[in-house]
Formats: structure tokens, sequence, C-alpha cells
């Protein structure tokens, strides 16, 4: 499941195949069939980021909807206005506990649910569903019904917090602001950072370890980012 994340990344960047129609149709699958999401709800969230990362109330991927507080000048800002919706000296030892188990298994799972059936995104839901007849068809022989749940829930467990290892490991140290309006270089570059390269961590993170040039070159195939 996590190698299939990094593949439908692949697909929905357009950098597998020379024309864009190919891309789009195969992302479809990975995404939906494969993964029982959708290529419409994740294309709207992650080019948003890619436009604007690391800015508040642009990228969605540093919006944490008042759980977590990030960067230099956002505590600073809670603290103004006193914000204290959790105890956030605390952050740091409830961070394991909230966001890598339940990102995945709870957040994405519904947010991925509502905006389908919201907007309409009615090819998306037939993949995502073709996802699950075809998961529950092929375990609850082996699980039954219950068992069944239970693994799905545990895989997607595992693969939330390898989601969230890497996914954060890239961006969360960088700088992490409000729109200062740069030049769209330097802002992909204030934003990220690579980790080091080596057979092991280009697997475990679909390339993204080099992540200031995947932002530079968003449809450049991965294995060439090395280069």
């Amino acid at each position: 499941q996590a190698q299939a994340g990094w593949l439908q990344h692949d697909f929905g960047h357009l950098s597998v195949f020379k024309k864009s129609s190919w891309n789009h149709i195969v992302h479809k699958f990975v995404i939906g069939h494969l993964k029982g999401a959708s290529a419409n709800w994740w294309n709207h969230r992650h080019f948003q980021h890619h436009a604007k990362p690391n800015i508040f109330k642009k990228d969605p991927d540093v919006n944490m909807l008042h759980i977590f507080v990030l960067g230099d000048t956002q505590p600073v800002e809670y603290g103004k206005k006193k914000l204290k919706y959790l105890p956030y000296n605390h952050q740091h030892e409830y961070f394991f506990l909230i966001f890598p188990p339940l990102l995945i298994p709870v957040y994405f799972q519904i947010q991925i649910i509502s905006t389908m059936i919201r907007r309409r995104f009615w090819a998306d839901l037939a993949w995502a569903i073709s996802y699950y007849m075809r998961y529950f068809i092929t375990y609850i022989p082996f699980y039954g019904v219950l068992g069944s749940l239970s693994l799905l829930t545990f895989v997607r467990f595992l693969e939330s917090h390898w989601f969230v290892w890497v996914t954060q490991m890239n961006h969360i140290p960088m700088e992490i602001d409000c729109e200062k309006h740069r030049d769209w270089l330097s802002s992909q570059v204030a934003a990220t950072c690579n980790i080091e390269q080596s057979f092991f961590n280009d697997w475990f993170t679909g390339h993204l370890n080099f992540q200031i040039e995947h932002h530079l070159f968003p449809t450049m195939p991965r294995h060439n980012f090395w280069r």
C-alpha cells in the first residue's frame, strides 16, 4: 500500500507516460482500485501543496486544524491571541499519539469519502468501491468480516506512520510561514529539504528523499532525480 502510494504520486504528476491522458487513466486505477482513494481529491489537495508549500491557509499539508502549531510565527500568533485548543507545550509528546496513527485510517478516509460524495466524483467513487469489493471478496473467506476490517485498519495504521515519516521529514524542518509573495523558485527551495541518498532511502521514500528536485521539476520521472 505504501509503495502504491508513491506510484500513484508518479502518475498524478504525469511523470510516467508521455501522454497526459494515459497518466490520468492509470492514476485513477492505482489510487482508486489499488488504494480505495480518489484521484480528484488527491490532485486538488496535492497541487495546492506544490503551488504554495509550507504556507499557512494555502498548503493543506500544514493545515493542522488547531491540533499542532508549526513554524516560528504560528506559535507567536496563538500566544498573542491566547488560543489554547490543546496544551501546545506538549505537542512534541502527543504528536506520536495523534498524527501518525490517525492521519490515513481516520482523517484521510473521512475526507476522501465526504469529498467524493459532496463534489459528485462518481467515477472516483466507483473506483474506490471496486477496491473495497475486491478486498472483502479476497479476505472475508479467510478472516471473516470483522477480521478483514481489522486487517485493513491495521495495514492503514502502519502505512500512516510510514507516510507521515516521509512527508514530514522533508518539509517540516523548513520554513513554515504566511505568504511572503516570493518568486516561485525561492518559495520552493525555502520549504523543501533532501534526505541522504541510499538504496533503502530511495525505496522507502519513493525517491521523495530528493524533495528539492521533485518540487523544482514535479513532472520529472523519479529515477532521474539523482542526476
